[in-house]
């Protein structure tokens, strides 16, 4: 091999572990069974719900990020329960998160630093998240992710009913390449300072032919080619100010409509539409109940952080100070709190999803 000149090639760079490939790890890990069963059903039923063949609304719920395999287990086994109560009304799909955008600098999440010590062993990470995504879908609940890194979806996605792109990266042409390749239905975040345009730009984009560069099964550098992803919606989770209000789901269906696009947008109950308080997920839950009644067709679902306990903490030297079931990220409702406020909301728009075209 030809000597590389180190100060122009890899200069930066001080180390690196081989993976497997997608492929390899699939086989280890195969999706079967009664898993295999659950992320098919989700995937047509999310996808029913955006085509308006499904009057029930879509309802991403868990933890913020998930840090502790074990945890998630425990949380899973309560919603599961809580998902098949309040059927009628909504397609409970859990929140599994592994991967956390970061302003600056943090934690990035478990696929990056899975024993949350610094050690980023992203081979141990890739792992573990794929073995807890398939036992939760063995639980029987559809999962829910943000797709963040262009490459690891390549070993996780067919494991996954419904995608988030994230309000950093909904302007990234690459995440919009990624989108419109992606199986399942996938949902665009506004920008962070609240602009909805960017999110209905990221739609039209991902629902066209696009190419990219990712890897194959093999873990081979490949070109791909996509037909595009008809199943992408708007995602409004505040930005500058709140825009869960009436006002402005009026203001995105219009943007929508303009773009020649279905009208089908969710509202993110945290974030920028709780101010960053979870206490007030219940009051954006309440404002998308009081739509519903008032004749809205637009929403198609919602968003809500929950855990077991709420509140959040940072990740200490000592991980053992860890608190059971709370977030290490953004502050979250718990689980009393979460059983309490989706019934409510399921008993609340009961009556206007009667009533929805389907």
């Amino acid at each position: 091999m030809v000597e590389r000149i180190k100060e122009i090639d890899n200069l930066h760079i001080i180390g690196h572990e081989v993976l497997p490939s997608p492929g390899e790890l699939k086989d280890q890990l195969e999706i079967k069974g009664s898993a295999l069963e659950t992320v098919m059903a989700g995937h047509r039923n999310v996808k029913e719900v955006l085509d308006r063949q499904d009057r029930r609304l879509i309802a991403v719920v868990g933890p913020c990020s998930i840090h502790n395999p074990e945890e998630a287990i425990e949380y899973a086994r309560l919603l599961k329960p809580l998902a098949d109560e309040l059927s009628n009304e909504l397609l409970i799909t859990m929140r599994v998160y592994f991967e956390k955008p970061r302003t600056t600098v943090g934690w990035e999440g478990l696929i990056y630093d899975p024993h949350l010590d610094g050690s980023r062993r992203i081979d141990h990470g890739l792992r573990i998240g794929r073995q807890l995504m398939l036992d939760i879908a063995e639980v029987g609940l559809p999962i829910a992710i943000e797709a963040l890194d262009l490459i690891s979806p390549q070993y996780l996605q067919d494991l996954v009913s419904w995608t988030a792109i994230g309000a950093r990266t909904t302007e990234s042409p690459t995440h919009r390449k990624l989108a419109s390749g992606i199986s399942s239905a996938v949902g665009f975040k506004n920008n962070i300072d609240g602009s909805i345009t960017v999110a209905v730009n990221a739609i039209r984009s991902a629902s066209a032919t696009n190419s990219f560069i990712s890897i194959t099964e093999e873990g081979k550098v490949a070109a791909f080619r996509t037909d595009g992803n008809p199943h992408g919606h708007v995602i409004l989770r505040g930005g500058k100010t709140p825009n869960y209000d009436a006002e402005s789901v009026a203001q995105c269906e219009k943007e929508l409509a303009s773009a020649g696009l279905a009208a089908n947008l969710m509202i993110d109950c945290s974030h920028g539409n709780s101010s960053k308080n979870p206490a007030n997920q219940s009051i954006v839950l309440d404002s998308v109940a009081q739509q519903l009644n008032a004749g809205n067709n637009s929403i198609i679902g919602i968003m809500l952080e929950s855990n077991i306990n709420e509140g959040n903490q940072p990740i200490p030297d000592d991980l053992s100070e860890i608190r059971h079931g709370v977030s290490v990220t953004d502050a979250c409702i718990n689980w009393e709190t979460t059983e309490t406020m989706l019934r409510k909301f399921a008993s609340d728009i009961a009556g206007p999803l009667k009533s929805r075209s389907a």
